[in-house]
């Protein structure tokens, strides 16, 4: 595994999409700094399995969604590797309800995780990576669906959204580009867990390509976003949903 020299950083890279991410970025030469909050042993199966293919890796632990979370991630960043050049904001929480049962308490969770950890990445990026990098946020489908009992949710996602905008012009004139990925429904546990079966069958026709999307579909669209390639996209909302919305 050939190492381009660059840095890193995926959020909530345990499991699932940010994993993925993790090991598709270490594939295309990247040194990973693997965030987790709770997962401690699967952040470690992550950075061993990056490790025994060549690639260099470090596991984190920090809480985005804590004030200071996202600073720590970057200290030890720059400790292990001198420096960062792309930020990855996965890390995320989902917690649904129609607006009436919506309880404060899971409304200032996703606010905190969803919408505050992204913005403490967008702002220590800002300050922090080294001209030329790259940053890559998670919105979601679902802002362009407004399905029922995904009110809150879908609203820190249109925040981030409007956030990278602004971010973009911002950091254009250091050669950061700034960009959002918007999956549709992805088999991950995230959007698996309480769901029947017969409710991700339905779910699964309702797309054109006959089927959920796949933590590495997703783990493609940042690696274009981050590598050479996609130099050129800035201040985008990159729907990758096989055609849902």
């Amino acid at each position: 595994m050939a190492q381009n020299g660059k840095v890193a950083l995926v959020t909530g890279a345990s499991k699932g999409i940010g994993a993925e991410i993790a090991i598709r970025l270490a594939r295309d030469g990247f040194s990973v700094v693997v965030n987790y909050a709770r997962g401690a042993e699967a952040a470690g199966q992550v950075m061993r399995e990056i490790e025994a293919a060549g690639g260099a890796a470090i596991a984190v632990q920090a809480d985005v969604g804590d004030i200071k979370g996202v600073a720590r991630l970057f200290d030890a960043a720059e400790q292990a590797f001198g420096g960062l050049d792309v930020l990855v904001n996965n890390a995320g929480i989902m917690k649904l309800a129609p607006l009436a049962q919506m309880d404060d308490v899971a409304f200032d969770q996703q606010i905190a995780v969803n919408l505050g950890g992204v913005f403490r990445g967008m702002r220590e990026g800002a300050r922090r990576l080294r001209d030329g990098g790259r940053i890559v946020s998670f919105s979601s489908s679902v802002v362009g669906l407004y399905q029922p009992t995904y009110g809150v949710y879908a609203a820190t996602k249109a925040a981030v959204e409007a956030m990278t905008h602004v971010l973009a012009k911002e950091l254009g004139p250091r050669g950061i580009t700034v960009n959002v990925v918007a999956p549709g429904p992805v088999a991950t546990d995230l959007f698996l867990d309480g769901k029947t079966e017969a409710l991700v069958e339905s779910i699964r026709k309702m797309n054109p390509l006959g089927r959920l999307g796949q933590p590495a579909d997703i783990a493609g669209v940042v690696s274009f976003l981050a590598g050479p390639d996609g130099g050129w996209v800035n201040g985008q909302v990159l729907r990758a949903n096989g055609g849902t919305v």
